[in-house]
């Protein structure tokens, strides 16, 4: 083993040496405090406080003890790596469906996401996570290419009825079947002032996942590129990633071209047209 992974070994085999080193990142901390913060043993933190004294690591001022600069970069690096792995541990399911050709996209948007899979015997949570999100906001907006369930389109259906202000950018082929869902329905919705529908001949990642914003969170519906089926929603209320989306929106919006009530009527069956 390389000297760099016996370091970074001698730092994951002890949880009490990783949380002295986040106790430090705070400021300083008195050998007290860090014995009540991490539950260590006297003499264990004895051990600690010299191992990491040894490494330059820390310096001691009367009785408390802080980090020096190194120890500052190894703490940074390393809690950073940390978190790292905690978000790849959380997509990893999913990390086949997340954007490719969406500008500004990175993983470490959505590092804080909740992460909604379908489970062993139990398929729903996709759908249901979507649902959730979409009767909790007073405005969506978004983007995708893929049909939702019949229950996630009754429940934007009722929702613009509702009052929730829908900005939404459909691929040809998803508009169409959306449509056909219920016709009415859609008629319905489309027809209030506080529905715009646009339309985009080439999505970004139109096979893979579809983008959402409500009021306070930004998601991602991901899809089975073969059947369209509504594979994991990841949504998170990060700013970062709240800012990101709605750009990403926008950027789509203004290329999309809007469809209008009188639209919706040319795909109506003829014996429903008024």
């Amino acid at each position: 083993m390389s000297p760099a992974l016996e370091e970074i070994d001698f730092l994951v085999r002890s949880n009490h040496r990783v949380r002295v080193m986040e106790e430090l990142t705070a400021g300083t901390r008195e050998r007290r405090a860090l014995r009540v913060a991490t539950g260590a043993s006297a003499p264990t933190m004895s051990r600690i406080l010299t191992d990491f004294g040894d490494r330059r690591w820390i310096v001691r001022d009367g009785p408390t003890f802080e980090l020096t600069p190194l120890g500052e970069f190894v703490a940074e690096r390393f809690l950073d790596l940390r978190e790292a792995m905690e978000t790849e541990r959380k997509l990893r399911d999913v990390w086949q469906w997340l954007p490719r050709e969406m500008e500004g996209f990175s993983v470490d948007l959505f590092a804080d996401a909740v992460v909604s899979y379908p489970g062993p015997g139990y398929p729903y949570e996709p759908v249901e996570r979507l649902t959730h999100l979409i009767e909790g906001t007073t405005r969506l907006r978004g983007f995708d290419s893929i049909v939702f369930k019949s229950i996630n389109n009754e429940t934007v259906c009722r929702a613009v009825i509702d009052g929730m202000e829908l900005e939404y950018v459909y691929s040809p082929t998803a508009l169409e079947k959306t449509f056909a869902w219920n016709p009415k329905r859609v008629m319905e919705a489309a027809s209030r002032e506080n529905c715009h529908v646009y339309v985009h001949d080439a999505l970004p990642d139109r096979s893979r996942c579809g983008l959402g914003i409500v009021d306070d969170r930004a998601g991602i519906c991901c899809h089975d590129p073969e059947t369209g089926a509504l594979t994991a929603v990841i949504d998170t209320d990060a700013q970062a990633a709240r800012e990101w989306a709605i750009a990403t929106f926008e950027r789509v919006r203004h290329e999309a071209s809007p469809v209008g009530p009188q639209a919706f009527e040319t795909l109506l069956p003829s014996d429903l047209r008024p």
